[in-house]
């Protein structure tokens, strides 16, 4: 790898990065809020669309997850559009597109409908974080990238603590306008997407090159630092991407991630039907105390990439988290108390959360330009099945068992998967290193 900056280009660059943080980091956070927010507000709805329009859990768990299927197929296809039209434009079409799909899940009226209007949000929705990822590799230098994407993260988050309480608040208008709470919730949630997704076409800056806010020198900096694919590589063959989808290390980083999202998207998707089993009947209480999985969320994202900068081994640092969302699990199975379980949820999305930026600080150490485009989106795509997966595993274990918290069971059998794949994942780092 070509270094090309100069001598003394260190205060300019810090100058620049914190720049980009002030300015970039916010409005990807904004889009990525309101993509999480408009996907998940489907749990708060759970009991009410069982209760008005007769979806079980099984059914529920299936079109929670079924959302994932076009998401995920349509990936690579959709980032590498991003990587050749713009990230501005392609995160803009993206956003006005599963906003209007958002709002249109007020007009669910059975399972069919459930499980259309949900295909048809993933495919909307399909490339949207693997173009912010994209982004990443070309605005932040290697060293800052965990924690731009730690920055990322805490969007998801702050969107499932401040979401569920939004979104039981908003349940309480149920039968206003002869519209059930969960309409309105769909309709009001919605709608900011499709204007979000309009003011980024105006001010999302697609390279360090196109910021106003940035001195031509700045600009410079950024782009040297992140070691840029140049624009007259844009129609590089299609080898050279491919290549980053056959590696082994891209793809054991992308079956852990997957075995992550079986747990974690499973635990988000079903929380607030836990919370509501130990007895909780006000909506707004349920979205309060399903907070508690933002929360947590929200502390590992912001925490675990600052502990990741300082550790020499990535296989290690993934061991040890992994190994914590599994004595998690088995501690909450164990436990029978109210208070540890609301506790246990917090620790368990710390753990299960917050390692999700190192996922993809290691994978760009390994790849940039068209291939960073086509090997963060193919990852992504194998997660995103997990996501899938997940919340049907879940609805499968209630349906067996009646009880949503036997959705732990499979977060305990997830976390043991994903922690037998670490070592591979180290020797296959060792193996990229000598070569």
């Amino acid at each position: 790898m070509t270094n090309n900056t100069v001598p003394g280009d260190a205060g300019l660059h810090r100058l620049a990065t914190h720049k980009a943080f002030l300015k970039l980091i916010p409005l990807m956070c904004a889009i990525y809020f309101m993509s999480f927010l408009d996907r998940t507000n489907v749990a708060l709805a759970k009991i009410h669309l069982a209760a008005d329009v007769g979806i079980s859990a099984a059914a529920y768990g299936l079109g929670s997850g079924i959302f994932f299927i076009g998401y995920a197929l349509l990936e690579v296809p959709s980032n590498l559009a991003a990587h050749r039209f713009g990230p501005r434009r392609w995160i803009s079409r993206i956003a006005v597109t599963w906003g209007i799909l958002s709002t249109a899940m007020m007009f669910v009226s059975g399972e069919w409908s459930f499980y259309i209007l949900r295909v048809l949000l993933g495919i909307a929705e399909a490339g949207l974080f693997p173009a912010l990822m994209y982004m990443v590799t070309l605005w932040f230098a290697g060293k800052d990238r965990a924690v731009a994407i730690g920055w990322i993260y805490t969007a998801p988050a702050l969107a499932l603590m401040l979401g569920n309480p939004i979104g039981g608040a908003l349940m309480q208008l149920d039968g206003m306008g002869g519209l059930h709470g969960w309409q309105w919730m769909f309709m009001i949630e919605g709608l900011p997407s499709v204007l979000l997704g309009i003011l980024l076409y105006f001010k999302l800056p697609d390279r360090p090159g196109d910021a106003r806010w940035l001195t031509p020198a700045e600009a410079k900096s950024l782009e040297q630092h992140a070691v840029i694919d140049a624009p007259q590589h844009a129609n590089t063959s299609s080898g050279d991407w491919m290549a980053a989808l056959k590696r082994p290390t891209t793809i054991l980083i992308g079956l852990i991630y997957f075995l992550n999202q079986v747990a974690f998207v499973g635990l988000y998707f079903f929380t607030p039907a836990m919370v509501s089993q130990m007895h909780i009947s006000s909506p707004l209480i349920v979205g309060l105390l399903s907070a508690s999985v933002g929360m947590g969320f929200l502390i590992g994202v912001l925490v675990l990439p600052r502990i990741h900068r300082r550790v020499s081994s990535d296989a290690v640092y993934l061991g040890v988290l992994t190994m914590g969302l599994v004595l998690c699990a088995i501690a909450f199975i164990a436990t029978a108390s109210f208070g540890g379980k609301i506790a246990l949820f917090v620790v368990t999305a710390f753990f299960a959360g917050g390692v999700l930026p190192s996922y993809w600080s290691i994978a760009m150490k390994r790849m940039q330009g068209v291939q960073a485009a086509a090997g963060l989106a193919f990852i992504n795509t194998i997660g995103l099945l997990g996501g899938f997966v997940g919340p049907y595993l879940f609805g499968m274990a209630e349906t067996a068992t009646g009880r949503s918290n036997a959705g732990f069971n499979v977060i305990l059998g997830a976390a043991i998967l994903g922690l037998l794949l670490v070592p591979l994942l180290a020797r296959s780092i060792r193996n990229e290193s000598v070569r």
